[in-house]
């Protein structure tokens, strides 16, 4: 049976979606097709399926993974507080272009936070992922398909040999939309921090965030 199965990224069929999440539920990793760059996807609550991503990347240990949710309600199951400035900016920016950061609850393996005891966390509204998510009842990871310091791949083709090789399936949606990824947010008590300016501008995060202090005032 082919590694590589081609999938519709609007509508994935059902049977496509069945097989990659056996294979996640074993341990198993999975190139899936984002917004505009393949990702490497594994359980996330499955700490040897994350240390395969970190081998398969190559990247530091130090540096955390995202997860990706298929619900809001799905994120304190995996956060230990929603902040009010992060629950304003889920409901501003959600599905997907926006990546929150915050406190990590227990359930999540270490290796998946990098050790900081924090973790970031997405809800998606792609297609694809959002089909696995749903149909796995499990966060999952979504990090670039690429080797670490490397560009990511919108197409199949242009994938790592490297990670071609340590995937156990990968879905080929064909050429991905060219685009930016999410911004990433730090939300904490006294301060929100932008890691990352993707989809979402810092200029929209202070907007949204200013707006709704107004509104309350």
């Amino acid at each position: 049976m082919s590694k590589i199965v081609a999938i519709d990224p609007a509508a994935p069929d059902a049977a496509t979606i069945h097989r990659a999440v056996y294979i996640l539920r074993q341990g198993g990793m999975v190139v899936v097709p984002t917004r505009h760059l393949y990702g490497l996807a594994v359980d996330a609550l499955n700490a040897p399926a994350i240390e395969r991503v970190f081998a398969a990347k190559q990247r530091p240990l130090d540096q955390p993974l995202l997860i990706l949710v298929a619900a809001r309600d799905d994120v304190r199951k995996y956060a230990q507080a929603i902040d009010a400035k992060a629950g304003i900016l889920m409901d501003a920016f959600w599905p997907g272009r926006l990546t929150v950061i915050l406190d990590a609850r227990p359930i999540l393996p270490p290796p998946l936070t990098g050790g900081t005891g924090r973790v970031g966390i997405r809800l998606t509204g792609h297609p694809v992922c959002q089909a696995l998510v749903r149909s796995l009842s499990r966060p999952m990871t979504a990090t670039s398909a690429n080797l670490s310091g490397q560009a990511g791949c919108g197409r199949i083709e242009d994938l790592h040999p490297a990670i071609v090789a340590a995937a156990d399936l990968i879905l080929d949606a064909g050429s991905l939309k060219p685009g930016i990824g999410s911004t990433v947010v730090d939300v904490q008590p006294d301060a929100v921090q932008v890691l990352r300016e993707g989809a979402v501008t810092a200029a929209a995060i202070r907007a949204a965030l200013d707006a709704s202090t107004g509104a309350g005032s």
